[in-house]
């Protein structure tokens, strides 16, 4: 069934990408905002804007009542979550379809299975999908047998959690014991949820994902990988697409086992299949994000697809066009994320009003703002301004058409 209007459930430069593709279709939007973000250029592009009150993430664009208010006040009879906040809450995408709205995005029952690393990890071993060793840390565990099933050096991570936190690195057995209580209460305190497991840590890994994509009709393809090694406190920085360390071997065998791992789940919509490549060439199965990524633009520009405008038709019930389901790769695209930081401070987040926002226009060279002059920088969101995207026939083309906007 068509989408007539669609309400972005989200901010920022995300919420201004997904506006400019919902208006290409025809489709009517409508934007929600906290107080801190009445005046952003997202809300002035949508065709309606309702007022989230409050300023922090908790208050607005967390809040899932508020949100679905905003939709049936409007009329909207969809709506698309983004990246980050709701985008895999799985009860908000129940929620949405208890109220007839059409989420965009994968099932809720999905995201909740992946929504979980325990048991994302369970499904990919029963796909076949190549995973590393692992054990759930229970509260009683004996750490010693969990060492003999993962082995030195291993990495506690938090069951439902992402971006570094829960996360600890362990050498030996010296330093197991308090790494477990610490990963377990950081864990508790960031994502509600204590739960956590080791994995075998890989040494010197480069981070590839695979772009998924799936209709209602069975069809599931993807669209290569992105190179993500260039990391920051666990949380990426640069991406690329191609990688330029994978082979066209590795490429296919990587697709596959995307493909196999979407298959598995019954994946409809777009989403990524994180892998961690190993010095040796082996890679192995890390998480799945069902959500857009930040950095899918390298993808729309080798493959030339739009992913937003093909998760909207998807959801509108489409298959998926011969394009994308027969995709190729034209050159090579990066990726790099613009902050808000201050340098003299160790790089933490900067707030305040930013007084001039300019890119000079540049021939494959794309710009995804969220901002423009004026804009305010709250402390409230994440500090990304802006991503700037470089396409070219070739590797250094690409890099030096970067570095000329820097």
């Amino acid at each position: 069934m068509p989408i007539q209007k669609l309400l972005i459930a989200n901010r920022g430069e995300i919420a201004t990408r997904i506006i400019r593709s919902a208006h290409a279709l025809g489709i009517s939007t409508v934007a929600v905002y906290s107080d801190p973000d009445a005046a952003a250029p997202y809300v002035r592009l949508a065709d309606e804007a309702v007022r989230l009150p409050g300023s922090t993430s908790a208050e607005t664009y967390l809040r899932a009542d508020l949100i679905i208010q905003a939709a049936q006040k409007t009329g909207a009879d969809a709506i698309h979550p983004g990246y980050g906040f709701l985008s895999e809450n799985a009860a908000f995408a129940e929620a949405c379809g208890k109220e007839g709205l059409t989420f965009v995005g994968p099932s809720p029952a999905v995201i909740a299975a992946m929504g979980s690393k325990v048991e994302a990890k369970e499904m990919m071993m029963a796909a076949g999908v190549p995973t590393l060793p692992g054990a759930t840390i229970t509260e009683d565990a004996d750490l010693a047998e969990i060492v003999a099933a993962v082995g030195f050096p291993l990495l506690i991570k938090a069951a439902f959690g992402g971006g570094g936190r829960g996360m600890r690195l362990v050498h030996d057995m010296s330093t197991f014991g308090e790494a477990v209580a610490q990963a377990r209460d950081e864990a508790m305190s960031a994502f509600g949820d204590g739960t956590i497991f080791a994995e075998r840590f890989v040494e010197s890994p480069r981070h590839i994902e695979v772009q998924i994509i799936g209709d209602q009709h069975g069809n599931l393809v993807h669209l290569f990988e992105r190179e993500c090694s260039i990391q920051r406190r666990y949380q990426k920085v640069i991406e690329e697409a191609p990688s330029p360390t994978v082979s066209d071997q590795l490429r296919s065998e990587l697709g596959a086992a995307a493909v196999a791992a979407g298959k598995a789940m019954g994946y409809v919509g777009a989403g990524t299949v994180e892998f961690v490549l190993d010095p040796l060439g082996a890679f192995y199965f890390l998480e799945v994000n069902t959500r857009l990524q930040v950095e899918h633009p390298v993808t729309e520009l080798v493959t030339g697809l739009d992913l937003v405008e093909l998760q909207l038709r998807i959801a509108e019930g489409e298959a998926l066009p011969d394009e994308a389901r027969h995709p190729r790769i034209t050159g090579h695209a990066i990726e790099a994320r613009v902050y808000a930081e201050d340098p003299a401070a160790g790089y933490v987040p900067a707030v305040g009003q930013l007084h001039r926002f300019r890119f000079t226009d540049a021939d494959g060279v794309r710009v995804d703002a969220g901002v423009a002059d004026g804009s305010v920088i709250s402390p409230f969101y994440d500090a990304m301004l802006a991503k700037v995207i470089a396409h070219g026939r070739t590797r250094d083309r690409k890099r030096t058409r970067l570095k000329l906007r820097h």
